[in-house]
């Protein structure tokens, strides 16, 4: 008997140990599937022999800026990839299709729970010592007020020197891969016979070793009369949590649509009433920002790094320098070949189950695109440059971590606004109000499904609880259902758009930090919605067709 005991025994635990790796497997394999893969086509025909180069040289460049991200995200992340390309094992091979879509081990749209091991996240990412805390940082500026300059900038790491604190340009820290990058920007430049594509692909090779990134962005603003759309670099501070100093690295190759750019040339003439618009006292608007507001479409040929990691990119509003804001403005740019992606994949189908018949029936493409659009212009309106207490600063610098959420909020909310300002002007059909209100309403839950501790899932999540609380949503408990109030949503958005307006005018940290503790959260409505959703696909996986001609380099 006892020796019968003792054979079985190992028996068991191995079978024991199958089904709990089968339960893994099973669940990496739910993961991935959240992401519906998306073949991500260009026309190579539509491009002469030189600037073919050009695009492969820039491809090269973003496979590296790909590498640079992975670095600015996470320490250890080049350790877990080698350890799971090592792997033999199906778990393994699951994981690092995760890994590679997540950048890293930690979850972006599930809280950043990790998914590998069971350290969390850094709140500062890699930009920071893991070990340092809020309270240090800012106790170090206090007692070295010269070093703030640095240690607040977009473009430097903060590192341990001894029992010191240090910031260490990216040129520096990230040298031999940035010179790598600005090596293959001018072999691009040698063959961009486009003279302003050729200029700030120079420049932007410049700023990669010198660390300063004006000139190549005031080149990126006049970019003109050229089909390839391209911009790379560090950008948006999501990725640091600690306090939305730090820039990551990222890269799109777009080719440029002259016939649907040229449609949205008319939106630009009215940045300034936009501005004028806006429910805050005239002392608080900003019209010093330039006038220049280039929207340009494009089909997406590549992106990488930040932009690629989690949720896929939709369109994004550049430069974020408020320096060449105010000389030039900034640059939209639309991807269309990703709306069209997401909406059909995505946005529709979360309509079809959270919205009721006579509501669905308003949802379209042209409502979901143009609210992209406005929500692009929105960021280049409102406060930017701001007094507190006497001194000049900038909106960012006094929200801290809490900007990027406020932001986009900020962008959401001014996005339907100023939609239903271009239904006044003309500019759209009367029927667009229905349209917007409604595309809009079941694009929330496409965002808030990103995960909520996310800035575009706060922000939306802050826009449908206080609406829901204002009486301009409804939600159905039963049938799990919501729906918009045509006569009351208006006087309630344009009540939160001043509530974040006046945030961020006054530089209110201790209001931003309220208003998220209020409303960014999980309400019970979310919930509901959230679980009827689940079967659906959060985002998109691009395959790029390009990374299947040149490879993984």
């Amino acid at each position: 008997m006892r020796l019968i005991l003792i054979t079985l025994f190992p028996v068991i635990l191995i079978s024991f140990a199958c089904q709990q790796g089968e339960k893994q497997e099973g669940k990496m394999e739910e993961k991935i599937a959240e992401f519906a893969r998306t073949d991500i086509k260009y026309d190579p025909s539509l491009l002469d022999d030189n600037q073919k180069i050009v695009v492969e040289k820039l491809y090269r460049a973003s496979k590296l800026i790909d590498e640079l991200f992975l670095e600015q995200a996470y320490s250890k992340n080049f350790e877990i990839r080698d350890s799971l390309r090592a792997g033999t094992d199906p778990e393994a091979a699951l994981k690092l299709e995760y890994f590679n879509i997540m950048f890293g081990p930690f979850d972006r749209i599930d809280d950043n729970a990790p998914f590998i091991g069971s350290t969390p996240r850094p709140e500062g990412a890699n930009f920071y010592p893991e070990d340092m805390t809020k309270e240090e940082f800012n106790n170090w500026l206090k007692e070295h007020p010269e070093d703030r300059e640095s240690f607040i900038s977009e473009f430097t790491m903060i590192r341990r020197h001894g029992d010191k604190l240090k910031a260490i340009p990216y040129s520096e820290y990230f040298a031999e891969k940035l010179q790598k990058i600005a090596g293959y920007l001018r072999e691009a430049a040698e063959y961009a016979d486009n003279p302003s594509l050729k200029k700030y692909l120079t420049t932007r090779a410049e700023a990669f070793l010198s660390n300063d990134y004006f000139e190549s962005d005031m080149a990126w603003m006049d970019l003109k009369d050229h089909t390839i759309e391209v911009v790379i670099g560090p950008y948006e501070v999501y990725e640091d949590k600690l306090f939305n100093y730090k820039a990551s690295f990222e890269s799109f190759i777009t080719l440029r649509d002259p016939e649907e750019s040229k449609k949205l040339e008319k939106f630009a003439a009215y940045l300034d009433e936009m501005e004028q618009h806006l429910p805050i006292p005239e002392e608080h608007k900003n019209f010093g920002r330039g006038s220049e507001s280039p929207m340009v479409v494009v089909q997406e040929v590549f992106s990488a790094g930040d932009t690629k990691s989690g949720v896929q990119t939709l369109a994004f509003n550049l430069p974020n320098d408020e320096r060449v804001r105010e000389a030039k403005g900034s640059k939209k740019v639309m991807l269309k070949n990703l709306h069209e992606a997401k909406f059909s994949k995505l946005l529709y189908p979360i309509a079809e189950i959270v919205l009721e018949p006579d509501q669905l029936a308003h949802v379209t493409f042209e409502a979901f695109f143009n609210h992209t659009l406005m929500h692009e212009m929105s960021h280049g309106i409102g406060p930017g440059t701001i007094t507190v207490d006497g001194r000049e600063t900038t909106v960012k610098n006094e929200l801290k971590e809490t900007y990027s959420k406020l932001e986009e909020c900020k962008a959401d909310i001014l996005g339907t606004y100023n939609n239903m300002l271009m239904i006044e002007k003309g500019i759209f059909p009367p029927e667009f109000k229905e349209q917007t209100y409604c595309t809009v309403l079941a694009g929330i839950f496409r965002s808030i499904r990103f995960d909520i501790t996310e800035a575009h899932g706060a922000g939306n999540a802050i826009i449908f609880n206080y609406l829901l609380e204002g009486g301009a949503y409804s939600f159905d408990e039963q049938q799990i259902k919501v729906r918009v109030d045509y006569e009351k949503v208006y006087p309630v958005l344009e009540k939160l758009a001043t509530e974040l307006l006046m945030i961020q005018a006054k530089g209110d940290y201790a209001g931003a930090k309220a208003m998220i503790a209020k409303y960014a959260v999980n309400s019970p409505a979310i919930r509901a919605v959230r679980a009827k959703l689940d079967h659906l696909p959060v985002d998109i996986k691009p395959v790029f067709q390009i990374e299947k001609e040149f490879g993984g380099i």
